[in-house]
């Protein structure tokens, strides 16, 4: 099903681009306040801010602000299109006067611009609105995260794995040869294929759960997005967010499933929630899951919610707060929590790297990295994964001997900082702290700290320790036998790259 003719949306595209309508031009007619007022879905602001009547203005009005404009100011807007719109389902038109049936939405990157149709914002100024089943999620905080996640390496061949509205697609246009986009929604497909159309974008678009569509194919990269709210699977079900399956299967699934549509070498990236288990460590759990995939995983735990906090989010995302059954929903929610045992919800990324060969020869042993990162981030992190990769890659193929001989220099943006009583001869904590990518900090000794002060790529690992224990009047054999460890945690933290050897 196509939503306009490719004629159509080539004029769809030249009425948007005339009029000015791209993210910085919506965000520079809003003004800061009124731009900030919308991204909290409150329109009054904007509504006071695009009254000129121009293109520009009435772009705003209709589609981000969900106002009603006039049919005047609207053909002027979209010339010749109104009708065309509204035969489409895009555009709802009546007594003199036009409405959005469905989002067209300015989205960028550092980059690139584009225009995104989806399903209208539900809830603007207040209002309550229950979704249908079948809503196509716009533009959101996890789309959003997993495009800043995604490594942007030239590859063949990506899977975007339950699509949507196809805003993974776009972003992996930019360095995939070819790329195929499936969902189990008809709305979300006919969507993502108008997408595509109407920024230039070349996707296979294919109908089917998880893996299905793609039984017998590989990738160079998958990324996903899943249907991942941990609830017990009855009742209604909104497709862009309820997999069908209970608690936390559909992630299971995904990191078990994917690693044998990975060419040797390519990444798989899931955003997802993972369930935390009485008794049970969520490391212990999401390791059962990576366990023989044949793949390097580098699991990020942002942020944990309690069962509680978690079931009022999703009720209310589906506009059921203050609905008459809230509270019995609100109840059923915990109890089957209850039931499972589930005493808190984990959101976060999944990284994993195909580390076996074609035919699922294991190369060498993959690496498993599970940690707990809530701070701040340098977004986008894409390249920050991809290091991370390499990093794996490259100490795992390095002996300690090799270690030694190896020239290393400390990443530019790491910085040290030294804490203490005012006027002491030698700091309490020595602490080196990364300022880009996920902005580590470690805590060191002075002997770390001295190792890595010395890594300017022209020194060996070796020679430096032994210049330490020189120094510090210590046997260099237990110096390298006790810090070589170390350099290798540095390495694989990112504090210290690679030279020259």
């Amino acid at each position: 099903m196509d939503l306009l003719s490719s004629a159509d949306v080539s004029r769809l595209a030249e009425a948007l681009s005339a009029a000015g309508y791209t993210y910085d031009g919506v965000a520079d007619l809003l003004g800061p306040t009124a731009h900030a007022a919308l991204s909290r879905n409150e329109t009054t602001p904007g509504r006071r801010a695009t009254g000129d009547g121009s293109p520009l203005a009435t772009l705003t009005r209709l589609w981000p602000l969900q106002a009603t404009v006039s049919r005047e100011d609207a053909e002027r807007a979209l010339p010749g299109l109104v009708d065309v719109l509204w035969s489409a389902g895009i555009l709802a038109s009546s007594a003199g006067e036009v409405r959005a049936s469905v989002d067209v939405r300015p989205y960028a990157d550092e980059d690139r611009g584009w225009w995104v149709v989806s399903d209208l914002t539900p809830g603007l100024d207040g209002a309550t609105a229950r979704m249908g089943t079948d809503h196509v999620l716009g533009i959101s905080s996890a789309s959003t995260s997993l495009a800043q996640l995604t490594v942007r390496d030239r590859c063949g061949r990506a899977l975007d794995l339950g699509t949507g509205c196809g805003v993974q697609s776009l972003h992996l246009a930019a360095h995939v040869d070819a790329i195929v986009a499936t969902d189990v929604n008809p709305r979300a497909l006919a969507m993502t294929r108008l997408n595509a159309a109407l920024n230039g974008a070349t996707l296979d678009v294919r109908d089917g759960s998880l893996f299905e569509p793609v039984e017998d194919e590989r990738f160079d990269l998958i990324v996903t997005n899943p249907p991942f709210v941990i609830s017990p699977a009855t009742g209604e079900r909104l497709v862009y967010r309820d997999s069908g399956l209970p608690g936390d299967e559909v992630v299971r699934r995904v990191v078990t499933e994917a690693p044998r549509h990975l060419n040797p070498g390519g990444w798989c990236q899931v955003l997802a929630n993972w369930a935390h288990h009485e008794h049970e460590p969520w490391q212990d759990r999401i390791t059962g899951w990576l366990e023989g995939t044949g793949c390097d995983a580098w699991v990020v735990q942002r942020e944990v919610a309690d069962p509680a906090e978690y079931v009022e989010l999703w009720l209310k995302d589906a506009g059921l707060h203050g609905a008459s059954d809230y509270a019995r929903r609100y109840d059923a929610w915990l109890s089957w929590f209850e039931e499972q045992h589930v005493e808190g919800i984990g959101f976060g990324w999944l990284n994993l790297r195909k580390v076996d060969d074609a035919d699922g020869r294991a190369r060498r042993d993959p690496v498993l990295r599970l940690e707990e990162w809530p701070y701040d981030v340098e977004q986008p992190l894409g390249a920050e994964v991809a290091d991370w990769g390499r990093r794996v890659e490259h100490l795992a193929g390095t002996q300690d001997t090799m270690l030694l001989g190896e020239r290393l220099a400390v990443r530019p943006d790491v910085r040290q900082e030294t804490f203490g009583a005012p006027g002491a001869e030698d700091p309490e904590q020595i602490v080196l702290r990364q300022q880009r990518g996920l902005r580590r900090a470690r805590q060191v000794d002075t002997v770390e700290a001295g190792l890595v002060g010395a890594c300017d790529g022209e020194l060996a690992v070796g020679q430096i320790l032994d210049a330490l224990a020189s120094l510090l009047d210590e046997d260099p054999k237990r110096l390298r036998e006790t810090y070589l460890a170390k350099v290798r945690e540095l390495v694989a933290e990112g504090f210290l790259e690679s030279g020259r050897n």
